[in-house]
């Protein structure tokens, strides 16, 4: 059995993602983690809510709430979410648990250790109104590489370009507005990335079946003179994992936490942990994923991600892995997306524009927004949702296709054979040459699915309903019935065996509506057809079916109108 390791990225936990985040991670890999389990795989599928750094607290100062109180209550808000768009993690962790700050603090040891992390004395951006030191993301300004006049104190999110607070042109102070900054002398750890030059990119260099736009960002900051720079990896912050504790290989950093982005990948090896110790299981159960010195190096690692993730995922996490000289488990494959764009313009956290994940829930079940989310992956550029295109191909797709076919073939049968499936003769000609054709179809989709070519796989599922369809149609039973039943009676078997392919090759992208296919069929299980001739005939005469309520309600132009304008702007 293989085995398969999945992480997405850790959604932030100030406040409920839009559709852009939920596509751009996490949705593909759950995705891939249906697709790899119903091929036989083992799967460990892991995320989390990063809980640290200073948006961790600036939304808990918003919410006038203690910042553990508030992270405590969007995790679980999150995950419940999480579950409603059937996000199929084995665990959903924490980066504030207490195995994510043993472990940071382990790596943080080894690296100094490896002659990796040093002490700095800087200067750093102090607000006198304030009254303290102020870490990245408490400082905006204007990006010194593209002008963009709302960079943070640590990436401009207009040119992606990393920066350190005293980079900013015109720096404020988003705690207070303040301008009065200066700066003071304060003590930080560094850790020496450009030490790893060198390794760094001869792993970057064996990873030759990586997507271009990975690859491409990647070699971007190994060779841009200002990409692979000593970072800074601690902040002046009450929340996150301690800099100074028991053992530690340093002394005077009280008060200190590591900066969000040195623990937050480490959480999802921390997850592992966190799943195991939730199961009642040993360190040996997580260890055989993540330490190739204890079974992990079986495993195929896949990360998902967003575009702008990358560039820590390629560099400043494989340097803390490598770098801490231990067997960890590295990642194979790591698939990037761009971004998705709303409705003529961008989607906005902070000014409500767009649909976000709860809100989409409250008005479609979760299989509208899967297929249309993933059947329009950003995968090679950019791209748009519009309420147009939301609703012609959810009616289209959904309705028309996959929906009309089930209620057709399944209503057509209870009118003239009842609820089983009826007996007819053997298949004939159309139906062995549609069985090959299918046969090649799913090869197909296979094809793409293994390559996490998510766009593909959705056209390659398409291309499967759309010729059952075609079958159907050119078959005719309710015209067949009145000059020969019996021959009738065949090809609804085929068109009911159909639902059941349909019922196992729709689960990863669709699993509810799988779920109901499985139910009103009574099949045994919902296996994958590596065999579609035999898929194709495993509901023989007298198999009892029900017929399913109609699976996909249309999206009127009315509906569509009025949720265009409720997402326009201001979240309620």
């Amino acid at each position: 059995m293989a085995r398969t390791l999945i992480t997405s990225a850790l959604p932030y936990i100030n406040g409920i993602k839009h559709l852009g985040n939920l596509v751009g991670s996490q949705l593909p890999a759950d995705l891939y983690a249906r697709y790899r389990r119903a091929r036989g795989d083992e799967v460990l599928f892991l995320c989390a809510t990063d809980e640290h750094g200073t948006p961790a607290e600036i939304a808990a100062q918003k919410a006038g709430k203690p910042v553990a109180e508030y992270c405590a209550e969007m995790h679980d808000i999150q995950a419940e979410i999480a579950a409603g768009f059937r996000l199929s993690f084995d665990h959903f962790g924490r980066s504030s648990s207490e195995q994510n700050k043993i472990l940071t603090q382990h790596l943080a040891s080894k690296l100094a250790e490896s002659g990796l992390i040093e002490v700095i004395e800087e200067t750093q951006v102090y607000s006198v109104t304030d009254g303290r030191f102020l870490p990245d993301r408490y400082i905006e300004g204007t990006c010194p590489n593209c002008g963009y006049d709302s960079a943070r104190g640590d990436q401009c999110d207009n040119c992606t370009k990393q920066l350190d607070p005293t980079d900013l042109i015109n720096p404020h102070s988003t705690i207070s507005g303040a301008t009065d900054l200066e700066t003071r002398a304060t003590k930080h750890l560094y850790l020496k990335q450009s030490n790893m030059r060198g390794a760094l990119s001869e792993w970057i260099d064996s990873k030759t079946d990586w997507p271009v736009l990975t690859t491409s960002i990647a070699k971007k900051w190994l060779n841009d003179g200002d990409g692979l720079q000593d970072r800074g990896i601690t902040r002046d912050l009450s929340w996150g994992v301690p800099v100074q504790y028991e053992d530690a290989p340093w002394t005077g950093m009280d008060g200190k936490v590591f900066y969000v982005w040195f623990d937050a990948p480490i959480e999802y090896i921390a997850c592992g942990a966190e799943w195991a110790a939730k199961q009642g299981l040993d360190d040996a159960a997580w260890e055989r994923w993540w330490r190739t010195d204890k079974g992990a190096d079986d495993v195929r690692y896949v990360q998902f991600m967003g575009k702008d993730n990358v560039p820590f995922h390629t560099l400043s996490f494989p340097v803390t892995m490598l770098g801490s000289d231990e067997p960890w488990k590295m990642v194979d494959y790591i698939k990037s997306f761009n971004y998705l764009n709303y409705d003529g313009g961008q989607f906005s956290t902070s000014r409500g524009r767009g649909v976000f994940m709860d809100q989409a829930l409250s008005i479609l079940p979760s299989d509208y927004w899967r297929w249309w989310l993933l059947s329009h992956a950003p995968e090679s550029s950019d791209s748009e949702f519009t309420w147009e295109n939301f609703q012609s191909s959810v009616n289209k797709d959904l309705a028309d296709v996959l929906g009309n076919f089930v209620s057709r073939i399944t209503k057509f049968c209870r009118s003239k054979f009842g609820e089983e499936v009826p007996m007819g003769g053997d298949y004939g000609d159309q139906e062995r040459a549609l069985i090959a054709d299918l046969t090649e179809k799913v090869t197909d989709y296979q094809t793409h699915m293994d390559a996490i070519d998510v766009r593909k796989g959705a056209n390659a599922l398409r291309a499967i309903w759309v010729a059952g369809n075609e079958y159907l149609q050119s078959a005719a039973p309710w015209s067949t019935f009145k000059e020969d039943p019996e021959l009738a009676a065949m090809q609804v078997r085929m068109g009911l065996n159909l639902i059941g392919l349909y019922a196992r090759l729709s689960s990863p992208f669709i699993p509810d509506t799988s779920g109901k296919l499985h139910t009103a069929l009574a099949l045994d299980a919902l296996d994958w057809p590596e065999d579609v001739a035999g898929c194709l005939s495993s509901l023989t005469p007298g198999h009892t079916f029900v017929v399913p309520d109609n699976l996909f309600a249309k999206i009127s132009d009315e509906d569509r109108e009025d949720w265009q304008e409720k997402f326009a702007g201001t979240r309620s």
